[in-house]
């Protein structure tokens, strides 16, 4: 019966190192599809000249999950209802936050961007998506910087901490 509970208590903390090794990698991942979603919003402002919800749509269809489900969100928020942007915006980005893997950089960087959406003409439109996609880059780097440090040690570290306290517990 030890050994069931040994071997069950090893399961679990290598499981959890999994977990935690895949929101690191997950990170970059997202953080990449938050820039094409960017650009993509960009190209919908600015040259399709599509009012907001239609761009939100389209990003909907062209952009994988989570991050689709973000702009579903919008999309069916400013379809029905005509409350400030920004309000929509923040409300989705609290209700996407736990499906994603980023942090709360990334937050305050989509939070600020959010804020300036649908505020200004065209070019001044464009320096703020500018701005934002600069702050992601940056944020990229870290997080690749992150996942090749502390991937592989989380890993084996969930696996390690299982073996310790079955060791001790034996």
């Amino acid at each position: 019966m030890k050994w069931i509970g040994a071997v069950l208590l090893l399961c679990a903390t290598t499981w959890a190192g999994f977990e935690f090794s895949k929101k690191l990698t997950d990170r970059p991942l997202q953080i990449r599809q938050w820039k094409s979603a960017l650009q993509i919003l960009e190209a919908e402002i600015l040259y399709s000249q599509a009012p907001l919800s239609e761009a939100c749509e389209t990003l909907a269809k062209q952009l994988p999950k989570p991050v689709s489900l973000f702009f579903q969100s919008v999309h069916k928020d400013l379809n029905g209802d005509t409350s400030d942007l920004f309000q929509i915006w923040k409300h989705n980005l609290d209700l996407f936050w736990p499906l994603a893997a980023l942090k709360a950089n990334e937050k305050e960087i989509l939070k600020q961007f959010g804020r300036t959406l649908g505020q200004h003409d065209f070019s001044q439109q464009q320096k703020h998506i500018q701005l934002a996609l600069a702050h992601l880059d940056r944020e990229l780097e870290e997080a690749k910087n992150q996942q090749l440090k502390y991937s592989k040690m989380v890993k084996s570290l969930g696996f390690l901490t299982g073996l310790l306290v079955v060791l001790l517990l034996i």
